[in-house]
């Protein structure tokens, strides 16, 4: 058991790492999935999730037990010391039960509100992203930052979709039909968290999506920001919508992007 009263980034980045050894044991063997779905067939759940989520809370009402908890698919805890961890033990699973490796191990660590330390690990690809408030942001212990790329032309950038996009028109075709020509790519990843690190990283110059939840994106945003770069929430009537990249490239985007509530 830690020693500390507070929380290691070091920690968090272990929790992450094992939580993905429990993952990739289920990964291309559907066999053991038991999927299930949740809000429609665009939004699953396997076991893979629970026993990520499982592990990751045990490990925390061990070690912090005063510590608040929001997690994707055990619910919320309140705590009483300020402090709260924001969990998606598995973004993307989607893609993890077809068999497509972008998907991650999200978990964040919030002080009275700020986030303070964030940890995405994608098992698959053996990525871990993670970021201390003011020391900046790392992939597999490297120093990285966002892209400088400034014309929009130039750019590969992602997105996604909601998971009401069937039945809601409010679903971000606009926006896409808006940046698609304007751009030399969009990239549809389906992990919000993996997108987010990829925009920290450089490899894509921005990304935004609508009606995201605050478990998909809470530890890769202060990624992003420790990276250098600017995490702008864009709508406040669609859950979670965000927009990132450099303070440029998402200045243009914003242009395009349906925002009247901004």
């Amino acid at each position: 058991m830690p020693s500390n009263t507070i929380p290691t980034l070091k920690e968090i980045e272990d929790l992450a790492l094992k939580a993905g050894k429990i993952a990739i044991e289920y990964f291309r063997h559907r066999n053991k999935m038991h999927v299930a779905n949740k809000f429609n067939d665009s939004d699953l759940v396997t076991i893979a999730d629970k026993a990520c989520d499982s592990y990751i809370r045990e490990y925390i009402t061990a070690h912090y037990p005063h510590h608040s908890i929001l997690s994707e698919e055990l619910g919320s805890t309140v705590g009483t010391e300020g402090w709260r961890w924001v969990i998606d033990p598995i973004d993307g699973t989607t893609n993890f039960y077809s068999g497509i490796p972008f998907w991650a191990i999200s978990i964040g660590l919030e002080l009275n509100g700020i986030k303070q330390f964030g940890a995405v690990y994608l098992p698959a690809t053996k990525e871990l992203f993670s970021a201390q408030k003011g020391l900046g942001a790392h992939l597999n212990g490297e120093p990285i930052h966002v892209s400088s790329e400034t014309e929009l032309s130039r750019c590969v950038i992602s997105t996604g979709f909601p998971i009401d996009k069937n039945i809601n028109p409010d679903n971000n075709l606009d926006n896409f039909s808006a940046i698609m020509p304007r751009v030399r790519g969009i990239r549809r990843l389906g992990s919000s968290a993996s997108d987010l690190c990829y925009v920290a990283a450089g490899f894509l110059d921005a990304y935004w999506e609508l009606n995201l939840h605050e478990w998909d994106v809470n530890a890769a945003s202060l990624i992003v920001e420790e990276a250098g770069g600017k995490v702008i929430r864009f709508r406040k009537d669609r859950g979670v919508s965000l927009l990132a990249g450099n303070q440029d490239i998402c200045s243009k985007l914003l242009g395009y992007i349906h925002n009247k509530t901004l």
